[in-house]
C-alpha cells in the first residue's frame, strides 16, 4: 500500500453501501484516519455515534473487496485524467465544506476553480424557452465584469443555455454531474463537456467512475450545486422539478436564491414565480440586483495577519497557539471544525472545548456550519 495515494483509504471508505459524506467524517474523527477506520474492531465501531451493526459489520467484512475496487477506481481515474479530492485535501471546495452532507469524495475533470471569491449557480427547466435563455444569455454578458464561477448541471434547456454562455464569455463554468465522470450525460452535450474543461472549467461529481446517471442521483446532484455556491438563479421552472429542489437546498444551506419572474400563463414560470411569492427567493431582473445583494461591488479588505498575532498571543497556551496560528493562514482566517480537527490531529471534542475557550477571550467567534473565524485585533499599543 505504500505506493498508494494517501487517498486510497478515503476512496474505499466511502463505496460501502450507508457511508455517506457526515458518516465518512464521523468515522474518520473518531479514527483519526480513514485506514485506521478499518482496522477498528465491530466492538469499537459500535461505540461511534449513528454507527449501527449492520454499518458496523459492513465495514469489518468489506475491507479487501472496497480497496481492490478502489484502487480500480485510482487507476480509471489516472489514465481519464481525473482528480480524486477527499474532504480534507485543501483542493476541496470550501462552500461546500460547510454543507453538512457533504460528499466524502469529489471526482473532478479539469481545473480547480474554487479559489474564486464569486460563485454562483443558474439552473432552470430542460423545456426553457426564448424568454428564459435570451435572459441567461444577457445575463451572463453583463456578469463578464465580476468573473464568478458560475455552476450548472449540464441539462438541456437552461442549464446547457448557462454552459454555452459562459464559454463564449469566457467566464470560468463548472458542470455537476449525476454520473461517473467517465462518460458525459447526456452525451449530445459531450462537445460542450469539453470545451468546459478546455477553458480551464471543470466537471465535477461525487459518483466513482462507472456510476450510471439513475433518476435518484440527480436530485443528490443538486444539493452538490447548491453547496459549491454563494448563491442560486433560478431562470425558468416548473413547481417541480430538479431548479426547485436546487432552491429548497440553497435555503436550507443558508445560501442565497433568486428567481427570474415570468407570464402567470406560462407553466415555465410558475416555479419561479411561487419561489418569489413565497419568499423562498429574491425577485430577480438583472445582474445589478445580485451584485447589491451579494456585495460585489464592494472590495475586501486585507486582514493584517502580523498585527492580529502581534497582540498577546504569548498569554495563550500552547494548544491555543496552534489553533490561532493555524486559523492566521487560513483564507479568510476561515475554517471549519472538522478541517481544524484533522489539521491539528486533535479529536472534535477536545478542540471545540479549546476554541470555547478562545472564544471567551475574544480570539475566535463562531460561524453557522462550523465553522470558526479568527477575530481581527488591534496590536497593543507599548
Amino acid at each position: 500500500m505504500s505506493n498508494q495515494p494517501t487517498y486510497l483509504a478515503e476512496i474505499a471508505l466511502s463505496l460501502i453501501e450507508g457511508v455517506g459524506g457526515a458518516t465518512g467524517r464521523q468515522l474518520i474523527s473518531y479514527g483519526q484516519s480513514a485506514e485506521a477506520v478499518f482496522q477498528m474492531p465491530v466492538a469499537k465501531l459500535l461505540k461511534i455515534p449513528q454507527i449501527g451493526e449492520v454499518l458496523a459489520n459492513r465495514i469489518s467484512q468489506a475491507e479487501a473487496k472496497v480497496w481492490v475496487e478502489a484502487e480500480k477506481q485510482v487507476a480509471w481515474a489516472e489514465k481519464l485524467g481525473v482528480q480524486c479530492i477527499p474532504y480534507f485535501d485543501e483542493r476541496y471546495p470550501a462552500m461546500l465544506k460547510q454543507a453538512p452532507d457533504a460528499p466524502l469524495i469529489l471526482y473532478q475533470m479539469g481545473a480547480s476553480a474554487w479559489q474564486r471569491p464569486r460563485t454562483i449557480a443558474i439552473v432552470g427547466t430542460r423545456q426553457a424557452t426564448n424568454y428564459g435563455k435570451d435572459f441567461v444569455a444577457s445575463f451572463i454578458r453583463d456578469l463578464m465584469p465580476y468573473q464568478p464561477v458560475v455552476v450548472s448541471g449540464l441539462a438541456y434547456g437552461i442549464d446547457i443555455a448557462a454552459h454555452r454562455a459562459c464559454l463564449a464569455h469566457q467566464i470560468t463554468t463548472v458542470a455537476v454531474l449525476a454520473n461517473g465522470l467517465d462518460k458525459v450525460y447526456p452525451p449530445q452535450h459531450h462537445a460542450t463537456a469539453q470545451q468546459i474543461v478546455q477553458q480551464h472549467g471543470a466537471l465535477l461529481s461525487e459518483s466513482p467512475l462507472g456510476t450510471k446517471p439513475d433518476a435518484a442521483r440527480f436530485p443528490a446532484r443538486n444539493r452538490i450545486i447548491a453547496g459549491l455556491v454563494e448563491a442560486v438563479v433560478v431562470v425558468e421552472a416548473k413547481p417541480e422539478g430538479g431548479a426547485i429542489i436546487t432552491a429548497e437546498i440553497a435555503n436550507s444551506y443558508d445560501r442565497e436564491v433568486f428567481a427570474l419572474p415570468g407570464s402567470i400563463h406560462q407553466e415555465t414560470s410558475a416555479g419561479c414565480n411561487h419561489l418569489i411569492k413565497t419568499h423562498q427567493a429574491r425577485l430577480l431582473t438583472d445582474v445589478r440586483d445580485l451584485v447589491y445583494i451579494l456585495n460585489w461591488d464592494k472590495p475586501v479588505a486585507p486582514q493584517n495577519t502580523q498585527a492580529t498575532l502581534a497582540f498577546d498571543l504569548d498569554t495563550l497556551g500552547e494548544a491555543e497557539q496552534q489553533v490561532v496560528k493555524h486559523l492566521a493562514k487560513q483564507p479568510q482566517q476561515i475554517i471549519l471544525l472538522d478541517d481544524l480537527s484533522w489539521a491539528l490531529q486533535m479529536p472534535t471534542a477536545a478542540l471545540s472545548a479549546l476554541l470555547l475557550q478562545l472564544e471567551l477571550q475574544g480570539w475566535v467567534k463562531t460561524l453557522p456550519g462550523k465553522q470558526y473565524a479568527l477575530v481581527p485585533r488591534a496590536p497593543r499599543l507599548v
